[in-house]
């Protein structure tokens, strides 16, 4: 089944979302451009001047360490003050109403969690880029305190205990956190509804959860403004603005 139209795709997914009992939504970068984050595809995309860094050259050279937090800092600088969207805010919706077993998010935004979202529902698969951990001990750096080291002496801070602090982001090259991983496995296998929303469904192994919904009898819905490879697996793709088609839930609760 297909419905592009924004208005009638709108009212199925509604009349879904009634029927069902677990719901997750997988979302990417397109639930945050209302907020004003940029995303990593569209033309002039700032990600482009400020391509993150490879992880292995992060870890070998400090030169390119010290211009993957120049770039962070930069992004930083972006989208500082954002707040979340109507996507953001119908998920928050739906959560507190019980309707939301989980969210499985390919952004690093922290939005969801800022949209009142409790964060052991939330699935981070490319972690999150509100903070900074280190690689050798794991401690939390806040990145205030962060950017104040590197801004000081133009290299990348040490941990106290001597590793490498780095965003606690998954970078390319980086493995994914695999207990997110099965995180994400088990919400997707109990799930009823998926709904996979502002994902170009493109980046692998994520873009797999929603197939696998799909083989384990869940309805597959695509909420997207472009086509994706997924689409004609689905039973509903609705291809309109995020914040248009959730905004029943945004502005009026459940």
């Amino acid at each position: 089944m297909r419905r592009d139209d924004e208005g009638e795709g709108a009212d199925l997914l509604a009349r879904w979302i009634d029927e069902s009992e677990a719901i997750v939504a997988f979302t990417g970068a397109g639930i945050s451009t209302e907020s004003g984050v940029p995303d990593f595809r569209s033309p002039g995309s700032p990600w482009l001047t400020n391509m993150p860094i490879d992880f292995g050259d992060f870890v070998s050279d400090p030169a390119k360490r010290a211009e993957a937090w120049r770039r962070k800092f930069a992004m930083d600088d972006i989208y500082a003050g954002v707040r979340p969207s109507r996507g953001h805010r119908a998920l928050a919706a739906l959560a507190a109403a019980g309707k939301l077993d989980s969210i499985i998010t390919q952004n690093i935004d922290n939005l969801h969690q800022a949209s009142g979202v409790d964060p052991d529902r939330i699935v981070e698969l490319h972690g999150n880029g509100s903070y900074a951990r280190c690689l050798s001990c794991g401690a939390r750096h806040e990145l205030a305190d962060v950017r104040r080291a590197f801004e000081a002496t133009g290299e990348g801070p040490l941990c106290a205990c001597g590793g490498l602090i780095k965003s606690a982001t998954i970078s390319f090259g980086q493995a994914m956190p695999q207990a997110e991983m099965r995180r994400a496995q088990a919400a997707t296998l109990r799930c009823d509804l998926f709904i996979a929303i502002g994902s170009s469904l493109v980046v692998q192994p994520a873009a797999g959860f929603p197939l696998l919904a799909r083989e384990h009898g869940a309805r597959l819905v695509i909420v997207n403004r472009d086509p994706t490879p997924l689409d004609r697996f689905a039973d509903l793709v609705v291809h309109a603005e995020i914040g248009a088609v959730l905004a029943r839930y945004a502005s009026e609760g459940l």
